[in-house]
């Protein structure tokens, strides 16, 4: 069968010069017809690096591999964005973003994953999570509006202060994993030079017990 390709392939081989020709020109033609999207980005300087490590669970690959490598990123010069795609339900904060110049690592709930997931279809190509139609953040005023166009009257900060008081009044979750969930620094300096851990398993059950709430499954306990 083979040899009967290559024999006529030889026979004919203008023919299959000129649809070779015809191929290329065909998608030289369709290349053109591209919109600017679908070619990526060189505008900027972009790396993306790709971890594997096998024998973790989502949490251990998180903390063991993706954690120490945004950390060590952390340190180049000019660098502008840090973006991290895991199955480990976690969102690292950048100390640069944070007001206590200090990364925070948050332990997303199940749903807060799944609105993550639906907002990325929405957001197109832009780099933020929710952007506003023209593509730049969201301002300062976007939230408030929007509290007062579903008649609710509240303040965007009072939402931490809803989680403070339920997390209080509702759970025995300690005093302190309530904190380090709300990124709040420990005012006095002793204490704070002996408290290094984030309790980020503790803050993870919080958050959960946080969703189930919010879902209506009462209060926890």
């Amino acid at each position: 069968m083979l040899e009967r390709i290559i024999r006529a392939s030889i026979a004919h081989r203008w023919l299959v010069l000129l649809l070779v020709l015809a191929l290329s020109g065909l998608g030289i033609w369709n290349y053109s017809k591209l919109p600017i999207d679908a070619v990526p980005d060189i505008t900027n300087v972009q790396v993306q690096i790709n971890t594997e490590a096998p024998g973790y669970s989502p949490l251990e690959a998180e903390q063991r591999v993706t954690f120490p490598v945004e950390t060590a990123l952390a340190g180049l010069a000019k660098l502008e964005y840090t973006r991290s795609i895991s199955r480990g339900r976690v969102w690292t904060v950048p100390a640069t973003r944070m007001k206590a110049k200090r990364e925070h690592r948050v332990p997303l709930s199940q749903r807060a994953v799944e609105i993550l997931e639906a907002a990325r279809t929405l957001g197109g190509s832009s780099e933020f999570v929710f952007p506003m139609r023209s593509g730049r953040p969201i301002g300062m005023s976007t939230l408030p509006k929007m509290l007062h166009q579903h008649g609710i009257e509240a303040v965007a900060h009072g939402f931490r202060s809803s989680f403070r008081d339920w997390a209080a009044e509702k759970t025995d979750h300690p005093r302190e994993v309530v904190e380090a969930a709300l990124a709040h620094v420990v005012p006095n300096k002793v204490e704070a030079a002996y408290a290094r851990s984030d309790l980020f398993e503790r803050r993870r059950r919080l958050m959960d017990d946080w969703e189930a709430y919010l879902a209506g499954a009462g209060a926890i306990s």
